[in-house]
């Protein structure tokens, strides 16, 4: 339970020092006009009361992703802890806050708009091709889960209740999402949904704090605790916690509100702030599950075998996060707690889907420099996308996620580049993002080099390729900045 506390305590104080610190970084000037009034058009760029932004912003970064990421995290012991914090604090809320800054001084534009400006044309198309891969993934990802949960939750209403029929139900929710203006779907649902998900995760506080069960502590967290893994703690626990700690997908999602922020200043609680919430909601189910598991009879030796068994669906034998969701909802928190769970497993992973497509609509806009105030315009954009997810929603859960997870730290390593150029030009801290730039590089180039789904390569080639690659932009981006008089 202690290193639980200590967890809490240092991400609430890497909120008030470190993202202080970040934000002079950056230099936020309030008397700037922001997008929200200089693009104004009524459909993306809208001024938006400050406490809606943030609520918008946290459920966009969040939906399941601090939830089941963090679940299945913990299966490698509480190293998952030290990641969720550390990754939090000098990785996503940095990478969040100066990503959704930087569209805001450049008039709301797109992360592969930013990447043009700052890594040029080859880096730009780069991203563009992940950051659209990655909104049709996370499109096609949150589509499944819910519509499959859905669909055994109204099995007896026949043809009428089936996965297919919620499919197509989800998708017409996220045409409508995509194509009206943001104040009119997004800005009126996200603030309640916002608000239920941190309720559950305060209910599930207070149940680690009077339920039965243990907490791992700090001294267990060097050696690799998950019963199945074939994959070494380093690079896999990076990449299954990711929203939880440092998340590409993010680095999307921001701009869409640094279109309605009406004033710099707000970037900290907005984009800084909503990492650390989401930072707090992935330590409390970690430590949710871990707790829980330990108080369970079920087949297993540790916690964590038995978590891995509670949560593993006998009729599939696939691990599913959601199971052990419904488990700790419905045993901690009663009624309420049966309520919540079927809203954080079904409307959160929608919640992220729709801004994935509208993400998607507005990268696309930018690149082609389509104006989007007409609906033909939005449609025309939209159109393709919501067909290649509709066809990806057919292929096998567990290898989209799988990929979806590389995918989505990958953009994260090319937007910390992408930040630290920026931050070089300008003479400013720029180690701040170039170490957890070479970081993210490490575990990306290793993870995908060794990973079942990559090349399978022997862990220490894995290591050698990565630990190669790293120093490899490390010494390219020295030399380049060396000859300007910037490093």
């Amino acid at each position: 339970m202690t290193t639980f506390i200590t967890s809490i305590i240092l991400l609430i104080l890497g909120y008030i020092f470190y993202g202080f610190f970040v934000e002079r970084v950056f230099g936020a000037d309030p008397r700037r006009k922001t997008p929200c009034f200089t693009m104004q058009d009524g459909v993306d760029y809208i001024p938006m009361p400050s406490w809606k932004v943030y609520l918008i912003q946290f459920l966009n970064i969040a939906g399941t992703g601090p939830i089941f990421g963090a679940i299945q995290g913990i299966l490698f012991g509480p190293s998952a802890y030290l990641w969720i914090v550390f990754g939090c604090i000098f990785g996503g809320a940095v990478h969040d806050y100066l990503t959704g800054m930087l569209s805001m001084r450049n008039n709301g534009c797109s992360l592969p708009e930013l990447v043009r400006a700052e890594l040029g044309h080859t880096a730009h198309i780069l991203i563009l091709l992940f950051s659209l891969v990655l909104m049709i993934l996370v499109g096609a990802v949150f589509v499944t889960t819910p519509a499959t949960l859905l669909g055994t939750m109204t099995s007896n209403w026949g043809q009428w209740g089936t996965p297919l029929v919620w499919t197509i139900i989800i998708f017409v929710y996220y045409i409508l999402a995509t194509l009206l203006p943001i104040d009119k779907v997004i800005g009126r649902i996200y603030p309640l949904f916002g608000i239920a998900l941190l309720v559950m995760a305060v209910g599930v506080l207070y149940g680690i704090f009077v339920m039965d069960g243990s907490l791992p502590e700090i001294t267990d967290a060097f050696s690799n605790h998950h019963p199945n893994s074939a994959l070494p703690l380093f690079p896999a626990l990076f990449i299954t916690i990711a929203c939880g700690a440092i998340s590409g997908f993010h680095a999307t999602q921001s701009p869409m509100m640094a279109r309605c922020m009406k004033n710099e200043k707000l970037g900290r609680p907005v984009f800084y702030g909503a990492m650390i919430t989401e930072g707090l909601v992935a330590l409390i189910w970690a430590a949710a599950a871990i707790k829980f598991a330990d108080s369970l009879g079920v087949e297993g030796n540790t916690p964590y075998e038995k978590l891995l068994t509670a949560m593993t669906n006998p009729e599939t034998g696939k691990m599913n996060p959601a199971i052990m969701v419904n488990q700790i909802c419905n045993s901690w928190l009663g009624t309420v707690g049966a309520v919540l769970a079927i809203l954080g497993v079904v409307a959160a992973p929608i919640t992220s889907g729709d801004t994935a497509f509208r993400s998607a609509r507005l990268i696309t806009a930018d690149f082609l420099h389509i104006p989007q105030r007409r609906i033909w315009q939005r449609v025309l954009l939209s159109a393709p996308l919501f067909a290649v997810a509709f066809v990806l929603v057919n292929i096998n859960f567990d290898i989209l996620w799988r990929y979806f997870g590389w995918v989505n730290q990958s953009l994260a390593m090319i937007s910390l580049w992408t930040i630290t150029v920026w931050l070089t030009r300008r003479g400013k801290a720029f180690l701040i993002t170039l170490l957890p730039a070479l970081f993210m590089t490490m575990v990306c180039v290793t993870y995908i080099c060794i990973a079942p789904e990559g090349l399978q390569l022997p862990s220490m080639w894995g290591y050698a390729i990565g630990a190669i690659v790293t120093l490899v932009l490390l010494s390219i981006f020295i030399y380049r900045f060396t000859k300007r008089g910037k490093v």
